[in-house]
């Protein structure tokens, strides 16, 4: 029985991801999950438009941080429903407050689930008659409503970064890897080849997925749909080539579900699926928008809550893109390393 323990350990000692996963793993999510685990909001972007809108930013609490480089732009402006509308649809601002109606009326984005319900309960307990409270996009504050946009990005990414990487380590561990090195086909031309068949089946699945989230939870879809198709599209080419890139630094398939949960679960703490980036400290948010969920999220709330153009979402559109690119990139000089020395020793032989 000693022997079998201290076989164990040694065996544990040589495998770096196991360790990782037993030791380093639960220090990070303590530490991480400490600090982002936070619903308490601490400031809401808000802009002020129309007559009067110093006036009225003096009356609000200190949370609304009125964008002061807009101040007087905003102040010199017609200022009417349709203009704070936009900014809230934009993203501009998360509560737009028009002076010209009496009182004057803050348009809260309800897309923003936690930061709606500050903002809502902060400006409730103003004075009456001080401000008119609409909620857009979300009036109720349903969660399901929130929720369904993003977890569409989170069951994609967990379908297309762990499902891909099995895939490719499976050929290793097969042995058919080393006929793929011998075969006259580019790197590139085995990786496309390998994601496409994953790449439309997660198209299938967004598909039913966000058809089953607006049918079964009354969820809108106030958006163009293919521009939404077209972020779905550009997200999934991210997360399978995350896939391939975790595949090509495994041996196993257990390694790869290994280094694809520990991809995952910062994903799900810190792109704001659940907490507010808003409400995280600057020393942690940083790693949120690093993560490709983090901007489909803002897409896909965009689209579907929002009714937001390109215009609106062009930045988490030109980031994922990169992503995409350089992932895939990535992906390719890796997958080639791998390839190399089996292609020599086939030549020697």
């Amino acid at each position: 029985m000693k022997a079998m323990i201290l076989k164990e350990f040694r065996e544990l000692r040589r495998d770096r991801r196991t360790m990782a996963m037993l030791i380093a793993l639960p220090i990070l999510l303590l530490v991480i999950f400490g600090y982002a685990a936070n619903f308490t909001i601490d400031e809401i972007p808000t802009r002020v438009v129309g007559p009067d809108s110093a006036q009225v930013t003096k009356q609000l609490p200190p949370l609304f941080q009125v964008d002061t480089t807009a101040a007087a732009a905003d102040d010199d402006a017609a200022g009417d429903a349709q203009t704070a509308r936009d900014l809230v649809q934009d993203g501009d601002a998360q509560v737009a407050i028009d002076t010209t109606t009496s009182p004057p009326t803050a348009y809260i984005d309800g897309s923003n689930l936690f930061v709606a319900q500050t903002a809502k309960a902060a400006l409730s307990q103003m004075p009456a008659g001080t401000v008119t409270i609409d909620v857009l996009y979300n009036p109720n504050l349903i969660t399901a409503w929130v929720m369904v946009p993003a977890l569409i990005g989170l069951i994609l990414t967990f379908i297309g970064t762990i499902v891909t990487s099995i895939g490719l380590v499976r050929e290793r561990q097969n042995g058919t890897l080393e006929q793929l090195a011998v075969m006259p086909l580019k790197p590139s031309d085995v990786i496309v080849g390998k994601i496409a068949p994953y790449f439309f089946l997660a198209a299938l699945d967004m598909v039913v997925v966000t058809l089953l989230g607006v049918w079964i939870f009354d969820v809108p879809f106030n958006g163009n749909v293919a521009l939404f198709a077209l972020g779905g599209a550009i997200f999934l080419f991210v997360v399978l080539g995350l896939g391939v890139l975790i595949s090509t630094a495994s041996q196993t398939q257990a390694q790869a579900i290994q280094v694809a949960m520990m991809v995952l679960l910062p994903q799900i703490l810190l792109s704001g699926f659940i907490f507010p980036l808003s409400a995280m400290p600057a020393a942690i948010s940083w790693i949120g928008y690093l993560l490709p969920l983090t901007y489909w999220v803002n897409i896909s709330q965009g689209i579907m809550l929002r009714g937001a153009d390109l215009a609106a979402l062009w930045p988490s559109f030109a980031v994922l893109t990169v992503m995409a690119i350089v992932i895939f990139t990535a992906a390719v000089l890796r997958f080639r390393r791998d390839l190399a020395p089996s292609s020599r020793r086939k030549v020697r032989r």
